[in-house]
């Protein structure tokens, strides 16, 4: 009798099972999402340092903060998040702060013995809880970049 049937079904088990259990840790879930994302990287930021815009109506729940820095990135980065409660008077209602922090660029020399790069981050507090609000309410995003305007930087918010 021949091995080779039985071991190639172990092997297919086995990769059916790592498939099943892949697919347990890490689902198509769909709160894992990006909510808003911006690319800051091209001339028409150069003399921007302020950028304000709309978010997208936010649910309950915790959000992080995601950069794509590169060593020419801009060295601080303030970003802050605030809410305007829709009502009867929603057009002269006061805008609440919600989240703000200043994040700062870290880069990390890299030695492989071969070669000397670093690798980029910015520190701070990425981790953003929205509460739930009983009315539709308008969010807004308010970044101040400083140091390196020139510098890319893509900044996301997700679920």
């Amino acid at each position: 009798m021949s091995k080779k049937p039985i071991i190639g079904g172990i092997i297919l088990a086995a990769i059916i099972g790592v498939v099943f259990v892949g697919a347990q840790i890490n689902p198509d879930n769909p709160e894992n999402e990006g909510v808003w994302s911006i690319r800051m990287a091209s001339p028409e930021w150069d003399d921007r340092p302020i950028l304000r815009a709309s978010l997208p109506n936010l649910e309950e729940g915790t959000y992080k903060l995601g950069f794509v820095p590169m060593g020419d990135s801009p060295t601080k980065i303030r970003i802050d998040i605030k809410i305007r409660s829709a009502g009867s008077d929603f057009a002269g209602a006061a805008w609440t702060p919600m989240f703000s922090e200043e994040f700062i660029l870290k880069g990390t020399p890299v030695d492989t013995g071969i070669s000397k790069y670093y690798t980029w981050e910015y520190v701070g507090q990425k981790y953003v809880y929205i509460p739930e609000v009983e009315r539709e309410a308008n969010y807004e995003i308010t970044i101040k970049r400083s140091g390196n305007l020139k510098g890319s930087v893509t900044i996301s918010l997700s679920r």
